[in-house]
């Protein structure tokens, strides 16, 4: 057996956290067993599908490397495959059609809850008001009694009372199909073996089921993974961090990294926390899948995505970064200087934002000096060290050893510490007193810029006072 999965996204919204772990899973399983990976675009709400979503989907998969083998598929093409789905249970028996209004049943719903009873629909009103051209919706005949039983690969077997399932729709009076039927003929046709999906869709296998039956289908192996918790233990939502995938690319963050992180965000091998994507798709398989909800954690995030950063090569970083910067206007290039920048900040960055907004210094026509780094470094005590500095360097060469050798005989000649001495030179050459260590700030910056800030910064002092 060829093992197939599928991603089937409702285009009605972004692809956020939740629906990225479930593509991840989908798509790791299948690779893990050298399958295929389906995408579907489940589009037959009409109202709320909009194209922009469905572009953003596809924009958010394409970012996270989660490549596909067919598709994308729309439901919203499939249209005669559900209604010829649906004549045939209609000709078994097994489904017919429902001449009763949304109107008459929105009525009746509201005598129950007069009445304090929980709604039930009724078969017999089926064919209550049938007369030809009526509009009319088509439902799945379903058992009074019994249970239904589904076997999951995470949960075992689970048993629902058919009592509970009134006789529903599968194809509603402007011949669209409900989510329930599609989902089914879909999966069916696309030779679906494994559906690997939230625990929020539990609730829909029992009908499910009902159809695979009535169609006289295989169904499809089934697991339904335990949804995503804030720290706080409640449903994850945006204030947990439950934004758009593009968010997150958009805010700095590498494919890679969020896709290791939401992999292990319930699944587990041992205690490795960090994988590439070859060891995630060697080693990914249910059995490892947690059973408990996870728990979603900014933090974990962040540390892992410096971690990546940190451990790309820094042309990589460099690459990402550069459109970023082009964007707020920096005049940056590709090349050595750029690479070297990021090498410094990224040991400190948890995203590429982070990067990018400590970088405008180093390409900073002229720097502005924060004015409290000012008055507590760029004092005429200093301004004597700086002028010296200067010269030395001038007249120096400008290399590693050649920056050391100026800074200790400074502070050798003025009994000075290192951090007297850097500090002023940090501001000077940054504007502030955070930067990456001082003699690597100095040779990205080049020996010509560097003296025409310190010069810059002694002009400062003397103007001052």
């Amino acid at each position: 057996m060829t093992v197939r999965t599928r991603f089937a996204p409702s285009p009605t919204g972004s692809l956020h956290i939740g629906g990225a772990r479930t593509a991840i899973f989908n798509w790791l399983f299948a690779r893990h067993y050298g399958g295929a990976f389906v995408l579907r675009i489940e589009d037959t709400d009409r109202e709320r599908s909009t194209e922009e979503s469905i572009d953003e989907i596809i924009a958010g998969m394409t970012w996270l490397g989660l490549d596909w083998d067919e598709g994308p598929f729309r439901q919203s093409d499939r249209l005669d495959v559900y209604k010829s789905l649906a004549g045939k249970l209609i000709e078994s028996g097994d489904a017919y059609r429902c001449y009763v209004s949304s109107e008459e049943l929105e009525a009746r719903r509201k005598e129950a809850q007069e009445r304090g009873e929980v709604f039930r629909y009724r078969r017999e009103w089926a064919e209550v008001n049938a007369a030809p051209g009526k509009p009319y919706a088509v439902r799945l005949r379903t058992p009074d009694e019994g249970a239904i039983e589904v076997t999951d690969l995470l949960r075992g077997v689970v048993r629902f009372d058919a009592a509970d399932i009134d006789d529903f729709v599968i194809l509603k009076t402007d011949g669209f199909p409900t989510y329930n039927f599609a989902v089914v003929a879909d999966d069916s046709e696309m030779n679906i073996t494994h559906v690997i999906r939230g625990d929020d869709h539990l609730t829909n296998t029992p009908r499910q089921a009902l159809i695979y039956k009535a169609l006289s289908l295989d169904m499809p192996e089934m697991a339904h993974v335990s949804m995503i918790l804030g720290p706080d233990g409640k449903r994850l939502s945006k204030r947990h961090g439950d934004t758009s995938v593009i968010a997150y690319r958009d805010q700095g963050y590498l494919p890679d990294a969020l896709v290791n992180y939401l992999t292990r965000l319930g699944w587990s091998f041992g205690d490795q926390e960090i994988f590439t994507r070859e060891e995630l798709v060697g080693k990914f398989t249910l059995d490892n899948v947690g059973k408990s909800a996870a728990v979603f954690n900014m933090e974990k995030l962040d540390w892992l995505n410096g971690w990546y950063i940190r451990n790309r090569p820094a042309g990589e970083i460099a690459a990402l970064v550069l459109p970023m910067l082009k964007e707020r206007g920096i005049n940056a290039e590709p090349g050595r200087k750029l690479e070297m920048i990021v090498k410094e900040l990224g040991q400190r960055a948890k995203t590429l934002l982070d990067i990018v907004n400590s970088i405008g210094y180093f390409y900073a026509d002229e720097i502005t000096f924060d004015e409290k780094a000012a008055a507590k470094f760029l004092t005429p005590e200093t301004g004597e060290a700086l002028r010296d500095l200067t010269e030395r360097l001038a007249a120096g060469e400008f290399t590693g050893d050649g920056l050391h050798a100026a800074f200790e005989k400074i502070m050798e000649e003025r009994g000075m510490k290192m951090g007297a001495v850097a500090q002023p030179v940090r501001v000077a050459l940054t504007g502030g007193t955070v930067s990456p260590g001082i003699f690597e700030v100095m040779e990205i910056l080049g020996k010509e810029e560097v003296l025409k800030r310190l010069g810059r910064a002694v002009a400062y002092i003397s103007e001052k006072g």
